[in-house]
């Protein structure tokens, strides 16, 4: 390592990097090249050391690179993320080099969002593609840390849930004859819109009484597409007794690679046409405007759990990835649990009070203690 005046007076500080490969930055001030300098042997003596050339490459190339890494992905997520890179992301950042990205820079960019007046959900989603990314930077030794960490993020207000009562469903399923079915199945099963519409006769078991969850379909640029579950695991859903006789005469005449709800003409029923056609004015004539397909998901929960479902059933039911997120999401399900609870435990406290009052040995009669040996002397 050296800092050496060059003959057009300015100053020039190089060094090696752990492969010899040498580095070097011109300065006008000797001080300042000698700051430099000390700041590169302390990334390199610490480990933080990331080779220049590495991190210059910009946010739009990288970009690419990390969404097409991205195997593990659903092919909903993938566009869904593309939408938010091309949207977003890349008309901010895109000519931007990957160094060059401060943390200040981020919350601006996020403030402008939530400004603009993108909904908090959006603005997170894009912060979290692009954290995403500067964090494969960061594991690929572009970077020494992500920028986008710790960023002031909108707070998401969570709409207030719909919970439909067994006789709201029975009304809400009668107008929307002949697809009463699908209301009932949506309400007493909590399947997702693209796992009802995926559904296959091989997977529905009237003996059983039981739905095999082994597929899903998302709409995508118009397109349907065909693949796992949300949480990539397949599940059994109970059916309750009462479905399985206008079950039986649905499937009459299926074979078992066809699909058991389906779009007028026999092809995937899509969740907007359903709506458009169907749904909305059913839910309107029975007073529940505004009332979406997937609110019916939720009732299937509030249900399940007024019968004493517990949380750990809600959770393979609906399919969530831990109990913790079905708590999460349905926390004043159980509120009333938690009143039995404490119910229960003050009853179990009370009555081992009483049981010990009851058993509690005698005291001593003192009248009937005999007097020690000096006491008779």
């Amino acid at each position: 390592m050296s800092v050496q005046k060059r003959p057009d007076g300015k100053w020039r500080a190089r060094y090696r990097d752990a492969t010899g490969k040498e580095h070097a930055r011109h300065f006008d001030r000797k001080v300042d090249a000698e700051r430099w300098l000390a700041a590169m042997k302390t990334s390199l003596a610490r480990g933080e050391w990331v080779d220049p050339a590495l991190s210059r490459v910009t946010v739009g190339d990288w970009a690419t690179r990390w969404l097409e890494s991205q195997l593990q992905l659903k092919p909903s997520t993938r566009h869904r993320y593309a939408s938010l890179l091309r949207t977003q992301v890349l008309p901010v950042w895109e000519r931007v080099s990957l160094s060059a990205v401060t943390h200040t820079d981020v919350g601006d960019w996020v403030l402008h969002m939530a400004n603009a007046g993108l909904a908090p959900s959006t603005v997170r989603q894009a912060h979290r593609v692009f954290s995403l990314l500067l964090a494969l930077a960061v594991r690929d030794s572009r970077l020494t840390r992500n920028v986008a960490v710790g960023v002031r993020l909108p707070r998401v207000v969570r709409a207030r849930k719909v919970f439909l009562t067994h006789a709201q469903v029975g009304k809400l399923a009668v107008a929307a004859e002949p697809h009463g079915l699908i209301i009932r199945v949506l309400s007493y099963t909590g399947l997702r819109w693209g796992e009802l519409a995926a559904l296959r006769v091989r997977n529905v078991n009237l003996v059983r009484r039981q739905l095999v969850i082994a597929e899903s379909v998302t709409e995508i640029n118009g397109r349907a597409v065909f693949g796992t579950p949300k949480t990539h695991q397949r599940r059994s859903v109970p059916l309750p007794r009462f479905l399985i006789e206008p079950m039986t005469a649905h499937l009459d005449g299926r074979h078992m690679d066809d699909l058991v709800f389906t779009s007028p003409g026999g092809e995937v029923l899509r969740n907007n046409n359903f709506r458009r056609r169907v749904f909305d004015r059913a839910a309107e004539s029975v007073g529940l405007a505004g009332l979406t397909p997937h609110e019916l998901r939720h009732t299937a929960a509030s249900l399940a759990v007024a019968e004493g479902a517990n949380v750990k059933a809600i959770q393979r039911m609906l399919g969530h990835a831990s109990a913790a997120m079905t708590l999460d999401v349905y926390a004043d399900l159980f509120e009333d649990d938690l009143d039995e609870v404490a119910d229960r435990l003050d009853r179990a406290a009370t009555r081992t009070a009483a049981d010990s009052v009851r058993t509690e040995p005698a005291g001593p009669d003192l009248g009937a203690v005999q007097a020690s040996p000096r006491q008779r002397g």
